[in-house]
């Protein structure tokens, strides 16, 4: 009896468990819908950008004064929940390969609390930033991660941190990809439709100065989303492996049960046969002595 009671117990946590991990599961699920539409705006919105900045480039890149960044500054993106299998190993691993990172040779700012927790003794880590965990909290974290690039900055004793390379999942298949920010790219050209200069209200260094700001503040978007897609993205395959061994598990628990109460009901119908054999026994008139 004590056995069975133990694997009631037992099944009734792992159903507690199931039900959690299906509205986890859900949850993930209907982010990947929502951050979809965030991230299709927010591509073209970088794409319109770098439009216009290739097109002020074809025109007037001679004028501005092309200096090699004062500081370099990679960026980690990690997750900031758990649940999404390997997703900041492999990150890690990914990152660990560049020559120079992670040994203090270069800043590098770790968002997310869960990669923190991977680098807390690593001798390359500037800053940590607490990561976003849906869609709406990428604003608040980009507020803190350009407190933190203006800290850097000060102890770069004022040098412009203008290089800036993200590290993040954001693939085709949410493979770990290595993409520079900062400076923007100066090789696209504009179409044979671009005949003229464009129209500048503002000087041209001012003006891509403006532009530059844009752009980051763009593609930060952009980069966090899609990291945040794929980490929803192994969030599901984390819990559907999940919830397959738990079903697993549940299923022999069960057999486990039934088994041990068809073993009580054949003892409880053994003990009622010797109780009506016994009661029988007792009922039954003494025989009379033999003459």
């Amino acid at each position: 009896m004590t056995r069975r009671r133990d694997l009631v117990r037992r099944i009734g946590a792992y159903s507690e468990i199931n039900g959690i991990m299906v509205a986890m599961k859900n949850l993930a699920f209907v982010e990947t819908r929502r951050l979809a539409g965030f991230l299709d705006m927010q591509q073209q919105a970088v794409s319109m950008i770098e439009m216009a900045a290739a097109d002020f480039l074809a025109f007037y890149g001679d004028r501005l004064n092309h200096v090699q960044p004062a500081a370099q500054l990679h960026l980690l993106i990690g997750s900031e929940r758990g649940f999404c299998g390997d997703f900041n190993d492999a990150l890690l691993a990914q990152v660990r390969r560049h020559p120079g990172m992670m040994d203090g040779a270069v800043p590098v700012i770790a968002v997310g609390s869960r990669l923190a927790a991977r680098l807390q003794d690593g001798a390359g880590v500037a800053a940590f930033v607490e990561g976003p965990s849906v869609g709406e909290e990428v604003q608040p974290v980009l507020v803190r991660l350009v407190q933190q690039l203006r800290e850097l900055q000060q102890r770069h004793r004022g040098e412009p941190l203008q290089g800036l390379t993200a590290h993040y999942h954001g693939g085709e298949n949410g493979e770990v990809v290595s993409r520079r920010l900062l400076p923007m790219p100066e090789h696209r050209k504009p179409g044979p439709w671009h005949a003229f200069p464009p129209l500048l209200n503002l000087a041209p260094f001012d003006f891509f100065s403006q532009l530059t700001d844009q752009y980051l503040y763009a593609v930060l978007h952009e980069v966090f989303y899609q990291s945040l897609m794929a980490e929803n993205r192994q969030r599901l395959e984390h819990m559907d492996n999940a919830l397959r061994k738990l079903d697993k598990d549940m299923a022999r628990l069960r057999q486990q049960h039934n088994r041990l109460r068809q073993e009580e009901i054949i003892e409880e119908i053994e003990v009622i046969l010797l109780s009506a054999e016994a009661l029988d026994g007792e009922r039954r008139p003494p025989r009379a002595p033999a003459a």
